[in-house]
């Protein structure tokens, strides 16, 4: 059984349009935990700190941009994907020990496998982050066979690649620049939306075309896709299944996903946090 009164937070910068405390309040309500989770704006150079400060009360973390990467040397242990992605989005704390684990790469294929059968053998992934990696992990996952990392600086794609060849030294991944084609049975876009110009859509021809952000909503991406009569996977719909596997870490009680995604949709309907 949980044990109660336990604190939990999302921590990114910028974080106040985070839909994560939506998410996981959802659970713990449909659970009868009484448990808070809050949004804390926390940077890179205050990350240290923060977690230096927590208390007992502390159960858990979710960590989204630029945390993903930064907060590894903070923790005691990591999970196999956290370990081979070199990302961690979730900390389960457990007095001394704060363990990292990576639920954005089974969020990612849970997504994936929910909205679309594939195939999944040619995908395109647009930015090269800590997202960016995790997607390709679940997409070596899902027997891609082939990838193409479009970014727009080579250099800062270089982790990702590292990932890729830990896990799946059998996938080719080449790099190239944004806006050249981006032909594929799959793309994955991790790239903001005023990235997303005219230009760069004209060079989308993917059948299945995966959108990682949730807001704003539409982004340009998917009301092209749409037009196109591609299939649309929702930076939602990762959310929603990465945030119930970190509600099964640090309850221990799966994450109830109906309620969660019910409670997303309507935050992001009506504007609320």
């Amino acid at each position: 059984m949980a044990v109660t009164g336990r604190r939990c937070a999302v921590l990114g910068s910028p974080i106040a349009h985070s839909l994560s405390p939506v998410l996981h309040r959802a659970a713990y309500a449909a659970r009868g935990l009484d448990w808070s989770y809050e949004a804390v704006e926390v940077t890179e150079d205050g990350l240290a700190d923060f977690v230096a400060g927590l208390d007992g009360t502390w159960r858990g973390l979710s960590l989204t941009m630029p945390l993903k990467r930064a907060v590894l040397p903070l923790l005691t242990d990591l999970d196999p994907w956290a370990a081979v992605s070199g990302a961690a989005n979730t900390v389960v704390l457990d007095g001394d020990h704060r363990v990292g684990h990576n639920t954005d790469v089974p969020g990612a294929v849970a997504a994936l496998t929910e909205r679309s059968s594939g195939p999944w053998t040619e995908a395109v992934v647009l930015g090269g982050g800590a997202t960016a990696a995790s997607v390709l992990l679940a997409l070596a996952e899902l027997g891609t066979h082939r990838a193409r990392l479009l970014v727009r600086n080579p250099d800062r794609a270089a982790e990702t690649l590292a990932a890729v060849h830990r896990h799946a030294p059998q996938l080719p991944v080449t790099v190239g620049l944004l806006g050249e084609p981006a032909t594929g049975d799959v793309l994955v876009s991790t790239v903001p939306a005023d990235a997303q110009t005219p230009e760069l859509l004209a060079t989308v021809t993917a059948p299945v075309v995966f959108e990682v952000l949730y807001d704003p909503w539409p982004t340009p991406l998917v009301t092209e896709a749409r037009r196109r009569g591609a299939t649309v996977v929702g930076g939602l719909d990762l959310l929603v299944h990465q945030a119930a596997l970190q509600v099964a870490l640090m309850t221990g009680a799966p994450g109830p996903l109906a309620a969660m995604r019910a409670a997303g949709e309507a935050a992001l309907l009506d504007g609320t946090r």
